[in-house]
């Protein structure tokens, strides 16, 4: 594990990368390009970038438009107006006619912080995933936002990808890191119990498989980084080799990641499922380490969660 970095930054640095890359990729921002660091884009493509000011809604039909004349658009906001306020143009503009628009939505989940329960968009894995046609992808750490922010710009069709403020660590290496659509990664293999887990809650699931190995206690850990489509094989192989699954995420537990792994396991080779996430409840302004003790998102709670799931099994 190396340097903190927010997965924000990643997407900034990301973007710049893409202005030589690809002359199509054009950067729409809604009045927070500082936030969301589209503002490096800007930097380097001025011609390629536009702020079309504090209206989501409208940025997300005008994304709908440019793709339409072969330019790759990514269309930034906090996540909460991203897939919140924009969710219709969402739908109906861009998933319904399957357009080539990239969402990528800073500022998601608790760990936003002290700007609270309006800010922190528990809930936009669910609206998203349940659109037809949209790719959903939480990146863990810069490595990974890089990875997917660059094949997505390869990928037709549209995406959203989610993304954090708060710095977090490297987890992946640079070098050897492979990131593919709608593939999971096997960070470690146990047989007693598989924590599946994404975004920011990859590292604390890491820590968690060591504090259970410490108590004789072997799992596997699973990084989904892509929600949907979610890899089938092989969480139904994971629920084979271990017979039971801790999901872990900074989002709800409703219609998130947890949701969509019990959809695949209940239907396929039935094991428990148990989920460490947001319970039904809004957040709270706090600092972003103390929201997350508090709503349980914390490597103890996984460790305490793959100890049920375990004894549940049959």
């Amino acid at each position: 594990m190396g340097n903190k970095i927010a997965t924000r930054e990643a997407y900034g640095k990301a973007l710049v990368k893409l202005s030589n890359l690809n002359e199509n990729v054009v950067v729409l921002d809604a009045d927070l390009s500082k936030s969301t660091k589209t503002a490096e884009f800007k930097a380097v493509a001025p011609e390629r970038f536009i702020n079309m000011g504090i209206a989501e809604s409208n940025m997300m039909g005008v994304a709908a438009g440019l793709s339409t004349c072969g330019k790759i658009p990514f269309a930034s906001t906090f996540a909460m107006f991203a897939a919140g306020r924009a969710f219709e143009q969402i739908r109906n503009s861009i998933c319904y006619p399957k357009l080539n628009v990239k969402i990528c939505a800073t500022h998601a989940g608790l760990t936003v912080g002290e700007d609270g329960a309006t800010h922190q968009s528990v809930e936009d894995i669910s609206l998203m995933r349940s659109i037809p046609n949209m790719t959903v992808i939480n990146p863990a750490d810069a490595v990974e936002t890089e990875a997917a922010i660059l094949a997505i710009a390869n990928y037709n069709g549209p995406c959203y990808v989610r993304l954090g403020r708060l710095a977090v660590n490297i987890i992946n290496d640079e070098t050897n890191y492979k990131f593919e659509i709608g593939k999971g990664i096997t960070l470690a293999k146990g047989k007693d119990v598989t924590i599946v887990a994404t975004g920011m809650m990859v590292e604390l699931a890491l820590e968690a498989k060591d504090l259970l190995a410490k108590e004789g206690i072997d799992a596997t850990i699973i990084n989904i980084h892509t929600i949907k489509p979610i890899d089938t094989e092989l969480l139904v192989n994971a629920a084979k080799e271990t017979g039971a699954i801790v999901t872990a995420e900074e989002h709800s537990v409703i219609g998130g990641l947890g949701s969509a792994v019990s959809e695949v396991v209940t239907e396929r080779y039935p094991v428990p499922v148990l989920k460490v996430g947001i319970n039904d409840t809004f957040g709270e302004s706090g600092k972003p380490n103390e929201l997350l003790q508090a709503y349980g998102l914390t490597t103890e709670n996984i460790v305490k969660r793959a100890k049920e799931a375990i004894s549940l099994k049959k």
